[in-house]
């Protein structure tokens, strides 16, 4: 488990299973307002149909709307403060171009190192909806190491295309760039939406033959990473599941897991683990906290730096 409000796993079944509640309750009086998602890379795939199905409304992508102004996985633009930040910031550029619009959805990803397992790389994905009309917001999270993250140096075209084929290209995207310092830069060599080995090839035979080297990554882009597209649909369920928790105080919805504490204790030695011993569960609305502890009741001694240094 994350912290904060982030669940850290694999797609499963239990992971997409939800129920028809959150329309017959309509605890916010969405069904049927107008929404919008601030996008331009295809989330509305995931988005849109479980909006639909379990809001009742029907969302779609904004005409004229550039999200990449706010931070590009390729470096070229930088973003600027937090995820959250950030999506606040692509849907006030959505309202603006959508007047007509109650309902908007904007989603925004960070990709790094696992907190407890540095050798692997995590893919935190959040989705943000904002009702215009009494300025309700609520966000859903997952984290999944299920990610192809990463990028390579490579000094000819053959070991660029063993990269590809590890990561899934062609469904998967990969960008090429400039190699210095052991990584790739940003700048007018950049190349993205490779759709083939021959585009592919072309592009960093180019450099190799200019430079001696060229970076190939991950295109990490919703569109062009499947295994991304499903992170944020586990987001937007999240958000779903946010939407029919009710407050036990004030009966308002989004009441969830805003908080993991750890400190499970080991089985062993009762050394505090990093493992989550408690999560603090907040309303949005009012405020109402409480705590809970989770199932365990221990560690294993293999999650234990004391016992398993």
């Amino acid at each position: 488990m994350g912290s904060g409000g982030w669940i850290i796993g694999s797609a499963s079944a239990g992971h997409l299973k939800m129920t028809a509640s959150c329309v017959a309750q309509d605890p916010l009086g969405w069904a049927g307002a107008p929404a919008v998602i601030a996008t331009m890379h295809g989330k509305q795939r995931v988005i849109a149909p479980l909006a639909k199905r379990f809001l009742g409304t029907s969302a779609v992508p904004v005409d004229g709307l550039d999200t990449d102004r706010f931070g590009s996985f390729a470096r070229d633009v930088q973003r600027r403060g937090s995820a959250i930040e950030a999506a606040r910031a692509k849907i006030a550029a959505a309202a603006a171009l959508a007047p007509g619009a109650r309902l908007f959805f904007a989603s925004e990803g960070s990709f790094g190192q696992h907190p407890q397992l540095p050798m692997l790389a995590l893919d935190r994905e959040l989705v943000l909806v904002r009702d215009r009309e009494t300025g309700f917001e609520l966000a859903g999270h997952a984290a999944t190491p299920d990610t192809n993250y990463g990028f390579t140096i490579v000094s000819d075209v053959a070991a660029a295309q063993a990269f590809a084929t590890r990561i899934g290209f062609p469904a998967h995207g990969v960008i090429v760039a400039k190699a210095r310092d052991g990584a790739p830069v940003a700048g007018p060599d950049l190349v993205k939406d490779i759709a083939d080995p021959a585009a592919l090839a072309h592009a960093v035979g180019a450099l190799v033959a200019r430079d001696g080297a060229a970076a190939i990554e991950t295109d990490m882009r919703a569109h062009r990473n499947p295994r991304r597209m499903r992170a944020i649909k586990r987001a937007m369920i999240d958000l779903l599941r946010r939407v029919a928790s009710k407050c036990p105080d004030c009966g308002g919805p989004g009441f969830a897991v805003m908080r993991r504490v750890p400190g499970l204790p080991c089985r062993a030695c009762r050394e505090p683990t990093l493992l989550c011993r408690a999560e603090i569960l907040q309303c949005p609305g009012c405020g109402h906290r409480a705590e809970r502890s989770v199932s365990a009741a221990a560690a294993e001694p293999g999650f234990c730096p004391a016992c398993n240094p």
